[in-house]
């Protein structure tokens, strides 16, 4: 066998090892972007007056109860910026003073098969607060959300997520004393995906 046909062999040789190692290399270590994730619960807002018709909350802004602090990490009661998309700079507040008639709510994950609960304060008119006139306030009231967490595996690179089960969600007046809820309606009590409304709330 003269030079050129060893070195031929010797190329074949290197990309078959390149391949073999290439197929060591499975599907399943990447997590695909559009791989299902830990849904979060999604509501809808309602006309009590027309149960079929969604209506807007006027300046809704949502966060989780006593999760929010300043740039200091101290706690606040109420957020008072807006980021520029008008949704506050923080994980922990989902909307910020803008006209809506959904939300998505992310739910604490709790140990599996335990009762969890989820506090969210939905202040409805945020304007009225943040403006210089003490004759107008906002309207704010608490939801709170209770289930059980139910872990799923779903692949070696995504790991597992989490489905609730037994959604139950109650509604509280805040420091008003005043509702601006009216009724809520569970739609779904097991929350496995964000391709259907879970809650509706009427007002």
């Amino acid at each position: 066998m003269n030079f050129k046909k060893k070195h031929y062999f010797f190329i074949i040789a290197l990309c078959l090892l390149g391949a073999l190692s290439f197929n060591g290399c499975e599907r399943d270590d990447i997590c695909a972007e559009g791989t299902a994730t830990t849904p979060r619960v999604i509501v809808e807002f309602y006309d009590a007056s027309e149960p079929d018709e969604l209506k807007s909350v006027p300046r809704l802004t949502v966060y989780g109860e006593g999760l929010l602090s300043d740039e200091n990490g101290d706690p606040i009661d109420e957020p008072t910026s807006i980021a520029d998309n008008g949704i506050l700079q923080s994980d922990l507040t989902v909307l910020f003073n803008i006209n809506r008639d959904n939300i998505e709510l992310p739910l604490i994950i709790g140990d599996e098969g335990v009762i969890t609960t989820s506090r969210f304060v939905l202040e409805k008119d945020t304007n009225l607060r943040l403006n210089d006139d003490d004759t107008d306030d906002s309207n704010t009231d608490i939801i709170e959300l209770s289930y059980t967490s139910e872990f799923q595996y779903v692949s070696r690179a995504c790991g597992y997520k989490s489905i609730f089960n037994n959604l139950d969600v109650n509604v509280e007046e805040g420091d008003d004393a005043s509702f601006w809820i009216n009724n809520i309606e569970v739609v779904q009590t097991t929350v496995n995906n964000e391709n259907t409304v879970h809650v509706r709330i009427f007002h």
